[in-house]
């Protein structure tokens, strides 16, 4: 194979459905692994149907077929050109000439219904991967007439089969040493990871090669595969219930995928985990970071200005009738805002509210999670309002790197409170994911030199010191945290603390090397701390 898969060719008969009515349509398992395709760094191109199978089918049922299969080539943007694959010389030839800058050998994709083809195909120096037909013994036909004359063929039962096919063939013709890293997390955010090119199929310049893992194939035959499980297991809660933090860890509830996931590694202890489930979970606590954070404060002692979170406290019942003192004694005072406890991988984790007056905190419409259904008051922590000129400063920590971006924020109290007194000082409700309380530019003049004046004032070298402390604290490989100063003190105040961010502030060509190198060293870590 020399170079490994340079190329990958995929019939028709493999993604195009048989529809009687002449109606064409994805097969099964189709859209998933042109998904994967599609930023796999392997260049794909679709050979239209038809053009090697005479005599061809009525003109107007190809021409659907082929307008299809275009589409689906533009959408995933993917070559799609004719090949006379009646003549396996010309074939070859066409194929090298268009990708003759690639090197390396070339895949063909093909169901084993087209037995004429793959009889053709195998003469020529090409791996064939053959898709079984479901329910037919035409697999074993092939199998037993190709595949024993030549070893350039292999079978699958499932199209998610592909790209873990398509990695050990690289890894076993590249001859080097890789490590094989597994990701598995909603397909949004794949998507936005995938198509800065974060997940290629063939090695990186640090010796990675990135592979989907499935809940729709065996976990445990994918995991024997892979080195590393790179993953955003929030993605996968069902639900958290929550009645003391004590009991925090052992409420969270995942998919029947995740669980099974979870089994598999413990099964595999060769295959390590970025990160350890239970090393993101004082991410998820609201409260547990909170307390984390208190011990920053140890760091400013030399400099003009401190990190620290915001002062903080914890409410089960916003009822409680002695609430306006505890708020006094823990140094919050009206407008604060209000968060669940539960910071991610449930429906209402990102519905807060900001109060102006201690009143309003009874009968607050914040909506709470799970544990209203156990008949349990969600605990909420309530943080003061930093002054911060409406900045946000965005930090990413891959590793040892640190890479910061800077946002617009929500509006200093002062602008807020004029925005809530039309409302008549009602609590602000808002959704962190979807929108927050804004201010126009011409209702606040002075926000872009504020911008502008904090930006200056940030102490990096402070807030680095505190991602490091943050990394060995936590023991997390990529995690992100933002960062407001307050206007007057300047101190650095950590507002919220995320993992797995998707970091799409910092320039790809910076990122994601930083992304790649953040993995490898984790795993050579690993493997270091094995052997002593």
């Amino acid at each position: 194979m020399g170079g490994g898969v340079r190329g990958i060719l995929v019939d028709s008969s493999v993604v195009l459905a048989a529809d009687e009515d002449g109606e064409a349509s994805l097969t099964p398992g189709a859209t998933y692994l042109l998904s994967k395709l599609r930023h796999s760094n392997i260049p794909t191109v679709f050979p239209p149907p038809f053009s090697y199978d005479p005599p061809p089918p009525p003109r107007n049922l190809s021409a659907l077929k082929v307008s299809f299969l275009e589409r689906m080539a533009k959408l995933y943007s993917f070559d799609c050109f004719l090949l006379n694959l009646s003549s396996v010389a010309d074939t070859t030839n066409e194929v090298a000439q268009a990708w003759a800058a690639n090197g390396g050998s070339f895949l063909y994709v093909v169901s084993d219904d087209k037995k004429n083809l793959v009889l053709n195909l195998s003469n020529c120096d090409w791996v064939i991967i053959i898709l079984r037909s479901l329910g037919q013994g035409s697999a074993d036909g092939v199998k037993g007439s190709v595949l024993g004359k030549r070893s350039g063929m292999l079978l699958i039962d499932k199209l998610e089969e592909l790209p873990l096919a398509i990695c050990n063939l690289n890894k076993k013709a590249l001859g080097m040493k890789t490590v094989t890293v597994g990701y598995i997390m909603k397909p949004s955010r794949e998507e936005d990871f995938a198509k800065r090119g974060a997940f290629p199929l063939y090695p990186t310049q640090n010796g990675l090669i990135f592979v989907p893992l499935t809940f729709e194939l065996p976990m445990s035959s994918q995991l024997r595969e892979v080195d590393v499980v790179m993953h955003k297991a929030t993605d996968e809660i069902l639900s958290i219930e929550q009645k003391s933090s004590s009991e925090f860890l052992k409420k969270i509830i995942y998919t029947r995928g995740m669980q099974e996931l979870q089994r598999c590694i413990e099964e595999q202890p060769d295959c390590s985990l970025i990160d350890p489930l239970e090393n993101i979970y004082p991410v998820l606590d609201r409260l547990r970071i909170q307390q984390i954070l208190l011990s920053l404060e140890s760091l400013s002692t030399d400099s003009l200005c401190k990190i620290r979170g915001p002062h903080f406290l914890k409410v089960d019942n916003f009822d409680e009738p002695n609430l306006a003192q505890r708020l006094l004694e823990a140094k919050l005072f009206p407008p604060s805002i209000v968060k669940p406890q539960v910071a991610c991988g449930v429906a209402d984790a990102h519905s807060m509210a900001i109060v102006f007056r201690v009143d309003d905190y009874m009968g607050l419409n914040v909506p709470l999670p799970a544990v209203v259904q156990a008949d349990h008051f969600e605990q909420l922590e309530l943080k003061e309002y930093v002054d911060h000129s409406s900045t946000l400063f965005k930090f990413y920590v891959l590793g040892d790197k640190v890479f910061y971006a800077v946002r617009r924020s929500t509006p200093n109290a002062d602008i807020l409170v004029k925005l809530s007194e039309n409302n008549g000082l009602k609590p602000l409700l808002f959704d962190s994911l979807r929108s927050l309380p804004t201010v126009k530019e011409n209702q606040h003049s002075g926000v872009g030199d504020s911008h502008m004046d904090n930006n200056q004032h940030l102490n990096l070298g402070l807030v680095t010191e505190a991602a490091s402390y943050l990394r060995k604290m936590l023991d997390l490989t990529i995690f992100g945290f933002d960062v407001v100063i307050q206007e007057g003190s300047g101190d650095h105040v950590i507002v919220d603390v995320n993992y797995l961010p998707s970091f799409k502030e910092v320039p790809d060509d910076v990122a994601i090397p930083a992304f790649w190198e953040a993995i490898k060293r984790k795993h050579d870590s690993r493997n270091i701390n094995a052997q002593e």
